[in-house]
């Protein structure tokens, strides 16, 4: 969900950036160097994602389902962190639903520097193109 919080956020020219593990490594391979993300060196994703929930105001997470793994780490570190945090969840939520939720969320907290988290291509295939359509939205709603 990274992926696709930080293409809508080039996609708008928004400024965007945080951390990645060492040697940019992803699921996927290597993380392409377009990304503005910094490599967290000797660090992997854990640390990544402590990290990025560590240098936001708040953290928005997608998920489908009850959060796991990484995506219930990234919960963690935000209670750890006092972070505030919104899980929003594609299986109890609409597109529609879930851009309301994060407006009403950054508004609330009146966040500058939101972390975008959520589990890996593979193991939640639609969630890029859920998350991307939310953060339009969301975008869309914030800069009216």
């Amino acid at each position: 969900m990274d992926r696709a919080a930080l293409d809508v956020a080039l996609n708008q020219r928004i400024a965007c950036g945080g951390w990645c593990p060492a040697g940019r490594l992803a699921e996927d391979g290597i993380i392409p160097t377009h990304y503005p993300v910094q490599e967290l060196v000797g660090g992997g994703p854990a640390e990544r994602t402590r990290e990025n929930v560590r240098d936001s105001d708040a953290t928005v997470i997608f998920c489908w389902g009850k959060p796991r793994g990484g995506t219930a780490e990234t919960i963690r570190c935000c209670v750890e962190a006092t972070r505030p945090h919104l899980v929003l969840d594609a299986e109890q939520m609409e597109v529609a639903d879930a851009a309301a939720a994060a407006v009403a969320f950054v508004r609330q907290h009146a966040i500058e520097i939101l972390n975008v988290a959520g589990p890996r291509e593979s193991e939640w295939p639609n969630g890029y193109a859920y998350t991307a359509r939310v953060l339009i939205d969301v975008v869309a709603e914030l800069t009216r």
